[in-house]
C-alpha cells in the first residue's frame, strides 16, 4: 500500500512559540474515540506530552473517527517531536490493549498566522460536535475541552 506525502511545510522547522491547529485522523477512520475509557487515555497522554514539550493546549476535540488540538509552544517546542512522541505513546498503549492500530500516518496541521485569533480557532473546534450533529450545545460534548480556557465562558 502506498502512503501519500507527509504533508509538512518545506521550509518552516515547526519550532519556536507558534500555534498549531492540528488533525490526526484513526487508522482508516475506525470509530475509536466514542468509548470514555479510549479518549480518557489518549488525553492524559496528550496532557503529558504538552507538558513535556512544552506547549499550552488551547481546545481538543475528540470526534469519533478524529482528534482536533489547537496548539502553541514555547520557544524550545518542536511540534515535530511533540507529534512523533505523542502519537508513538498513544499508539502502543492502544496497541497493548486492543491489538490494533490506532492512527493513520502522519497528520494534517495549519500553522496558525498572526490575524488568526486562538480563541476563534478554538470555538470552531469546540463547536464541531454540533455541525456533525453530536450534540445542541458544544458544551454538552463529553470529548473536548480546553486546558487554557473555561469553556464555559466561551
Amino acid at each position: 500500500m502506498l502512503f501519500p506525502k507527509v504533508p509538512r511545510l518545506k521550509k518552516f522547522d515547526y519550532k519556536g512559540p507558534y500555534a498549531y491547529f492540528i488533525t490526526i485522523c484513526t487508522n482508516f477512520k475506525n470509530q475509536y474515540f466514542v468509548e470514555k475509557e479510549t479518549v480518557e487515555a489518549v488525553l492524559s497522554l496528550l496532557k503529558g506530552c504538552a507538558s513535556d514539550y512544552r506547549f499550552k493546549i488551547f481546545a481538543y476535540c475528540f470526534m469519533p473517527d478524529h482528534l482536533h488540538i489547537l496548539l502553541q509552544g514555547e520557544e524550545d517546542s518542536s511540534l515535530k517531536e511533540f507529534m512523533r512522541i505523542f502519537k508513538q505513546k498513544t499508539e502502543w498503549c492502544f496497541k497493548k490493549n486492543r491489538q490494533k492500530a490506532l492512527w493513520q500516518r502522519s497528520y494534517y496541521d495549519h500553522v496558525l498566522r498572526k490575524d488568526e485569533a486562538i480563541e476563534g480557532i478554538s470555538r470552531y473546534i469546540l463547536g464541531n460536535p454540533v455541525r456533525k450533529g453530536l450534540v445542541n450545545d458544544f458544551r454538552d460534548y463529553p470529548f473536548s475541552g480546553s486546558m487554557v480556557f473555561d469553556i464555559n465562558k466561551m
